[in-house]
This record gives structure tokens, C-alpha cells and sequence, in this order.
């Protein structure tokens, strides 16, 4: 199935979970910290430098952010997680705003994948590992991104990926490396996304 990646708008930032698309169309998601490269990892699938927003305040959004790609598929840019400065409030926004994007989806059932983020540099930190529990419980289909790879010298890459894909939450799933620098995993992120939904 082709894609035409220049095809491609932010449909709508959801601040509510009411404010979620309802026309039937392939989702995959994108879940991670907020401060491990979401934005630029979409904006290097997508060959854009800014459609999506990289910000300076991470966590600074809560927003669920549906990228409309050639009207046949949504990524879906879930609230970073994990952001210490963020108040009380917010964190109860994120997480009924998150909460609300797997339980009150009116197409859940065409979520096709949800792409979860791993800064290559830390591994699984304990929210990270709280996603990812979340995932397996819910059986949901997932893989999992190891971001920022440029910043890792051989040794520690090897060292570092090797731990993250032996990590029991992790055991057994596809790991991807990734840079958005030197846009490395992006052609292997895009033929996995496109094994896994169904136009």
C-alpha cells in the first residue's frame, strides 16, 4: 500500500477525550516521556521539520495531536509522560486525557499500533515501565522505539540496546533503534508500521 507522506495535516489536538476523530481509519500511536524525542521522530517519518511541535518546556502540551497521513491513516502523538515540573493538575489531565484515548476511542479497534519510546541512553525508566505493563495487560499490539542512538559511542550502544531488548517487559518485542539526527530507523519504523495496519 502506498502513502503519500507530503499528504499530511494535524487533523486535531484533542484536549478531551470527546474531541478524539470519529471516522473508522488505521491508528498508530506514539507513546513515550516527554522529553524523549516524539516530535522528532514524527517529523522525521513524515520528512517534516516542524508539523510537529518540538518544545522547549517539555510537558508544557496536553494534548492528543492526530496526524491526518493521505487521509487513509492517523499517528496519534499521545501527552508525554514522566515530566517532573508538571503540577498535580496537569498530571490528572494527562492521565484521564491518555486513559481516555484507549477506554473511550470510538475506534480502538483500528488502533494498529502503538510505537512506545525508549531513550536509548537510560533504557525503561520505572513511568516507562508502567506504559509498557499497561500495554502487555491490555494486550494491545506495540513495539518499541530506542531513541537518540546518535549520542551513544559502539560500546554503549551495543551495551545499551542489548539491555533494553532483554528487559522483561520488553523480552520477545520488536526493538527499533533510532535517530532523527541521521534519520537511521526510519525506512525499518515505516515498513513495520505499514505491516501492521489494514487499509
Amino acid at each position: 500500500m502506498a502513502l503519500n507522506i507530503q499528504n499530511t495535516s494535524l487533523k486535531i489536538s484533542a484536549g478531551i477525550p470527546s474531541q478524539i476523530p470519529g471516522d473508522p481509519r488505521p491508528q498508530v500511536a506514539f507513546s513515550g516521556r516527554s522529553n524523549v524525542g516524539k516530535s522528532s521522530l514524527i517529523n522525521t517519518l513524515l520528512g517534516r521539520k516542524s508539523l510537529a511541535r518540538v518544545s522547549s518546556s517539555p510537558g508544557k502540551t496536553i494534548t492528543i495531536n492526530f496526524y491526518d497521513v493521505d487521509k487513509k491513516l492517523y499517528l496519534v502523538d499521545l501527552p508525554g509522560y514522566g515530566f517532573a515540573k508538571r503540577s498535580p493538575e496537569d498530571k490528572k489531565k494527562w492521565s484521564a486525557l491518555t486513559d481516555g484515548y484507549f477506554t473511550s476511542n470510538k475506534n480502538i479497534d483500528r488502533l494498529s499500533l502503538v510505537i512506545q519510546l525508549v531513550d536509548s541512553r537510560v533504557g525503561p525508566t520505572k513511568d516507562d515501565e508502567m506504559m509498557l505493563d499497561f500495554l502487555r495487560a491490555s494486550e494491545l499490539p506495540f513495539i518499541v522505539v530506542a531513541t537518540k542512538c546518535d549520542k551513544l559511542n559502539a560500546t554503549e550502544r551495543k551495551k545499551n540496546l542489548a539491555a533494553i531488548a532483554s528487559h522483561p517487559l520488553i523480552d520477545g518485542t520488536t526493538v527499533i533503534p533510532f535517530s532523527s539526527l541521521k534519520g537511521e530507523g526510519k525506512d525499518e519504523l515505516w515498513k513495520t508500521v505499514l505491516a501492521h495496519i489494514k487499509i
